[in-house]
């Protein structure tokens, strides 16, 4: 039989985790540029390739090239190429 202090920090995990899945901010990955395609850059994210545009003016990226990702709001339709990671 649990005791109360476990049903307290119970609840007050499943008050965390509804928070997390109903958080709107904005996310930035890195990535890296698989290739490029007349529709945008094709970068692999969570083991799943995806096709995004480049929101910096004036560059080209090359396959290979490590780049920051940006998921605006959570919203994963939106994804950009924010920047380029220099090594």
């Amino acid at each position: 039989m649990g005791s109360i202090a476990d049903e307290l920090i119970k609840t007050m995990q499943m008050m965390i985790d509804k928070n997390l899945e109903n958080n709107k901010a904005d996310r930035t990955y890195r990535a890296v540029v698989n290739r490029v395609d007349k529709k945008g850059y094709i970068i692999n994210l969570s083991g799943g390739e995806r096709i995004v545009k480049c929101c910096i003016p004036n560059i080209e990226l090359k396959p290979g090239q490590q780049v920051w990702v940006k998921e605006p709001m959570g919203d994963y339709n939106d994804l950009h190429i924010c920047g380029v990671i220099n090594k």
